[in-house]
């Protein structure tokens, strides 16, 4: 079941966690489950935007990144029904978009940025400064290089603001897991950045410029 074509919006992205929209996300969830189109395309409308801003940090393949929101969409269809609010709504779309996007990216035949790592990366907003945009490059670059699952927990907690225990309800394992991955996906980015930026870490904790001398 497929919503919109487009990648992203414009509009303000909302509270997904504020009391009145889980709330109104969990009556929507309800007339879902009872083949309430209408219901389904607000649903659809409310986290496209969410979900794209998520997958297309982590893809530079955006028919892929489409691709996951529309199976997800798919799957909230489908198991409306099952979703008993022992979590907020937005958790359960993102655990369900998290298995998606995880399979999706393991797919050897499609997989991210790693296919081609000298690949232009997406184009930014017009209103972000030079160096902002060099950094991004960079985050973008560092990201691809993470194992998946390093990958999405870095998105889903820096990106997107859950908490660890959050995460775990997500990724389906243990709060020290996702604590774990972040833990060791920070250790890999610091060492990436430098690199990606031209610096290289010396011997005696300083720096230097991958090209330069000393």
């Amino acid at each position: 079941m497929k919503g919109p074509s487009h990648i992203d919006s414009p509009t303000p992205e909302p509270n997904y966690r504020s009391g009145s929209s889980a709330a109104r996300e969990t009556e929507l969830i309800s007339r879902i489950a009872q083949g309430d189109r209408k219901a389904f395309e607000e649903l659809y409308g409310l986290y496209h935007r969410r979900l794209a801003r998520f997958l297309t940090r982590l893809t530079k393949r955006y028919d892929v990144a489409e691709e996951v929101i529309n199976d997800t969409f798919y799957i909230v269809w489908r198991k409306a029904a099952d979703f008993r609010g022992e979590s907020l709504p937005s958790t359960w779309i993102l655990g369900i978009a998290y298995r998606k996007a995880r399979n999706a990216f393991r797919s050897s035949s499609r997989i991210l940025a790693v296919e081609n790592p000298e690949a232009p990366l997406p184009p930014l907003t017009s209103d972000e400064s030079l160096r902002t945009e060099e950094l991004r490059d960079w985050l973008v670059q560092a990201l691809v290089q993470l194992p998946v699952e390093q990958r999405l927990a870095v998105e889903l907690c820096y990106e997107l603001g859950y908490s660890c225990e959050e995460i775990s309800t997500i990724m389906s394992c243990p709060v020290n897991t996702v604590k774990t991955r972040l833990f060791h996906a920070r250790a890999k980015l610091q060492k990436l950045l430098p690199a990606l930026g031209g610096i290289a870490p010396t011997d005696d904790g300083g720096r230097k410029t991958s090209g330069g001398k000393g």
